[in-house]
């Protein structure tokens, strides 16, 4: 089956997802843009939500849906956004690394607001229509940090660890709905914030770039490669599709071996 945008969608469900809306956090730009456009493609109305007006305007319009510029911090943004939606993509997120000693406060709660408080209050707000309609998906954009941990990354770990367990919590109580909840939990994915950090890193360790990549990135990965957002996306669209009802409460990782070890 073909898509709108001029070819083959990996993972389309068969039946594509016509007739159903979706909303995209984090939406403008690196995996949350590459989920707004599997899913448009796959035929889902998506309301792309960023901070970054620009980058949320510029997705909906790729994808034919509807941009909302929200600072996910702030609660009231998050009330001015669509309820009745069929699928959620809880994607935004941001990074600070420091020693814990180091770490600003004020960063740490903004972390949290960002990753767990907003995720919260979007499922508060979407899970009744997700309930009414008998149908619903929760793909939750975790991280291998979601189920481990690295040093001088206490809030970003701290945000994914409870992602992790509220995304549990809703499968549990979606589960007699017809709502199911899963994390996606990538490595290192080749998004903005990332190559920020190969930046920082490679001027940190005096080391050029592709060498961070696979030294101090990817060291514990057994695969030596950034993921690429397309990637991610493909997974969240598989899990919004026909076979995966009874998928639930789980974490996908997508880690290049990282967690074998």
């Amino acid at each position: 089956m073909t898509s709108g945008f001029g070819g083959t969608v990996p993972g389309l469900p068969a039946g594509g997802l016509g007739g159903r809306t979706a909303m995209v956090t984090g939406g403008g730009s690196g995996i949350g843009r590459a989920c707004a456009v599997a899913l448009a493609a796959a035929g889902a109305i998506v309301h792309v939500v960023d901070v970054d007006a620009g980058a949320a305007a510029h997705v909906a319009e790729l994808v034919g849906g509807r941009a909302h510029p929200a600072d996910l911090a702030d609660p009231a943004a998050i009330a001015a956004l669509p309820a009745d939606l069929d699928i959620l993509v809880n994607n935004a997120g941001l990074q600070h690394v420091a020693a814990i000693e180091d770490f600003p406060p004020e960063r740490f709660e903004l972390l949290q607001k960002v990753m767990v408080t907003a995720p919260f209050l979007l499922l508060r707000r979407t899970l009744p229509h997700m309930y009414a309609r008998g149908w619903g998906r929760v793909v939750n954009v975790s991280s291998v940090h979601g189920l481990r941990a690295s040093a001088f990354k206490s809030g970003y770990v701290t945000a994914k660890h409870a992602l992790e367990g509220l995304s549990k919590v809703t499968a549990l109580e979606g589960a007699p709905h017809g709502v199911t909840s899963n994390c996606v939990n990538p490595g290192y994915v080749r998004t903005p914030l990332v190559e920020r950090q190969i930046a920082a890193q490679a001027e940190a360790h005096g080391l050029p770039p592709e060498r961070v990549v696979g030294e101090v990135l990817l060291r514990g990965s057994a695969i030596k490669r950034l993921i690429e957002p397309e990637a991610v996306a493909a997974v969240a669209l598989w899990l919004c599709g026909p076979h995966t009802g009874h998928v639930t409460g789980a974490s996908l990782p997508m880690d290049g071996g990282w967690t074998a070890a």
